[in-house]
């Protein structure tokens, strides 16, 4: 049974808004690349996303062959709380009914991101069924709240009841849920009492072998303005406390305190947020007085958020690619860096225990371990075979998240739905 057409939702974020912001990160990349590579496959996409800006157009064709994002007027047209978001999924639902009745569309699969989709996503099938026509639901949650909430320092970093209370209802609602890895499974089953485990699939994400794919280090360096001498090391994604940047941040100090010659020609950027803001949000403010107290403030710099086009650049010029969060669902960072051959270190949590085979590939290391990321980070700055080995094959081991494949392993479930 062929798939012709999907409504994909992603109310809270825009699958074309640039990495690092405040609320972009992996679900952007996966949403917008899983899309592109379904058209490449001639199956039609409608991405659907909340306007957030005046400007937006209404309809973007920037995915590519067979790929449209629809931005739905809900609530105000302006960045507001994800939470917040919550308060506008009707007013969104009629808005997805309203385009796909304009245009005569059907649907045969409705595939929701984060819990605020899957919401809508019920909607969608409820109306859609009322006329005659069952619409199954595939739902990938990306983050879960209970494991934000197993690692959050206080009440401030905790999901809300709200959340919650909504993922529990999508788990019951939907038709099939997609994990990005066995760790994601085994949460869902540990966290989520009562989920009908028989409705899990695991299919991790891909990545754009084409756009990451090997770049010259000097070549890299020049086009982001790094010396050709340097050594850098980077940390890409969204600036919030679970990303553990602190950890990083204290691994840097205590290299200098003990290699103060090693880290001369050394360079460390922090890509996401945005450093310049006339009232930086609470975590960049934080870091950037974390990075003052500890001294190292000519080693570490912000350079805020940065287009996914010359991210490959900023992963080809850096030795290795830190990510010392305390709960990723997969790490879409780390696999678009192996792709690049660039060595991960990271935190052995979620997905990136998964992703990560250390010494392979790159390294593991204990969350909130300064002192262990600090040691691997020497490593790879003083033992040049080590770097070449780990290169090697983490280029290697990314050739099997080949969106094509993983697109092919996504269509198979859409299929087994549609027949039964």
């Amino acid at each position: 049974m062929s798939i012709h057409r999907i409504a994909m939702l992603s109310v809270h974020t825009c699958p074309l808004a640039m990495l690092g912001g405040k609320k972009t990160g992996g679900m952007n990349v996966y949403v917008r690349d899983f899309s592109r590579e379904l058209g490449r496959q001639d199956v039609q996409v409608d991405v659907f996303t909340r306007s957030q800006d005046t400007s937006s157009l209404f309809i973007s064709r920037d995915l590519g062959f067979g790929g449209r994002v629809i931005h739905i007027h809900a609530g105000p047209e302006e960045p507001i709380p994800v939470i917040d978001v919550a308060d506008h999924l009707d007013t969104f639902a009629d808005g997805v009914l309203a385009f796909a009745e304009s245009e005569s569309i059907q649907y045969d699969i409705i595939h929701s991101h984060y819990w605020l989709s899957g919401l809508v996503a019920e909607k969608l099938q409820e109306r859609w069924e009322k006329d005659g026509r069952y619409i199954p639901i595939v739902h990938m949650f990306h983050t879960l709240g209970h494991m934000k909430n197993q690692i959050a320092n206080d009440d401030s970093q905790r999901a809300s009841q709200r959340r919650l209370d909504g993922e529990n209802h999508v788990i019951a609602a939907v038709d099939r849920i997609i994990g990005a890895t066995p760790a994601e499974e085994a949460q869902l089953h540990w966290l989520y009492k009562g989920i009908n485990m028989g409705k899990v699939s695991i299919i991790p994400p891909g990545v754009d072998l084409t756009r990451f794919a090997p770049i010259d280090k000097t070549v890299a360096k020049e086009h982001v303005g790094i010396p050709s001498h340097h050594k850098n090391l980077i940390f890409a994604g969204r600036i919030e406390p679970l990303k553990g940047i602190d950890t990083l941040l204290k691994a840097i100090c205590l290299i200098r305190g003990r290699h103060p010659r090693l880290v001369d020609d050394v360079c460390v950027a922090i890509i996401g947020g945005d450093p310049w803001a006339t009232c930086p949000d609470a975590e960049m403010a934080r870091l950037q007085q974390m990075r003052h107290d500890l001294g190292i403030g000519d080693l570490v710099t912000f350079i805020g958020a940065k287009d996914q086009e010359i991210l490959p650049y900023y992963y080809a010029a850096a030795e290795a690619v830190i990510m010392p969060s305390h709960y990723e669902s997969f790490g879409m960072v780390a696999l678009e860096a192996m792709a690049m051959g660039t060595p991960v270190i990271a935190s052995e949590v979620g997905g990136l225990a998964f992703l990560v085979k250390d010494g392979r590939n790159g390294y593991l290391v204990p969350s909130r371990n300064p002192e262990a990321l600090a040691e691997r980070i020497y490593e790879l700055l003083t033992n040049q075979t080590c770097h070449w080995e780990l290169s090697r094959y983490a280029r290697e081991n990314a050739q099997q998240y080949n969106w094509k494949n993983i697109v092919a392993q996504m269509l198979l479930v859409y299929e087994e739905l549609i027949g039964n």
